[in-house]
């Protein structure tokens, strides 16, 4: 009996590490037709500590999303000159928050597209959208819903560096993951 009820119970465990694939289909996320700029600042290092992402509260009862030890507390993907392919290195920090989302369904994010300031003001929106919008069609391919996602760009009106240097445009080159109530 002790064996069939251990054999029930380890059934049980791996049923609920179990996950089902996403089949929905998106724009390519690794479009090659922008220019190859120089690097950027804040390159990502995969996972948090431990490799998992928490939910809402660690152990400590600490948010992750503020644990400067946790990658979620990572907010800006960085991209190269005219391109609004998300780079290898910052793609950790999309599947962190994309699982993030899955865990918690009742978050809510909106993704804010940010060039730097060369060409016109229509061009850079537009650039500036079509960031946020890879960004957002990669967290849904990895489990996020599109009701916990919001997009918008701000083109080259908020720059994070007000510089007229490459340094400079690197740093404005992003887009900023703001969560809802932050």
């Amino acid at each position: 009996m002790r064996k069939i009820l251990f054999a029930a119970f380890l059934a049980a465990i791996l049923a609920g590490c179990s996950s089902t694939p996403t089949t929905e289909s998106g724009a390519p996320i690794d479009d090659k037709s922008g220019a190859a700029g120089t690097a950027t600042p804040g390159a990502q290092t995969s996972g948090a500590p431990g490799g998992g992402v928490a939910g809402t509260t660690g152990a400590t009862g600490a948010n992750p999303l503020r644990d400067p030890n946790n990658i979620l507390s990572k907010r800006s993907v960085f991209f190269d000159f005219d391109s609004y392919v998300v780079r290898d290195d910052f793609k950790p920090l999309v599947e962190a928050h994309a699982r993030f989302l899955q865990q918690n369904r009742n978050a809510r994010m909106t993704i804010q597209g940010n060039t730097d300031e060369r060409g016109s003001r229509e061009y850079n929106i537009a650039l500036g959208q079509r960031r946020a919008d890879t960004v957002k069609r990669m967290m849904l391919l990895l489990g996020a819903t599109d009701t916990q996602i919001e997009t918008v760009s701000f083109g080259k009106e908020k720059p994070k560096n007000v510089g007229h240097d490459e340094a400079a445009w690197a740093e404005n080159r992003r887009d900023d993951v703001v969560y809802a109530g932050e």
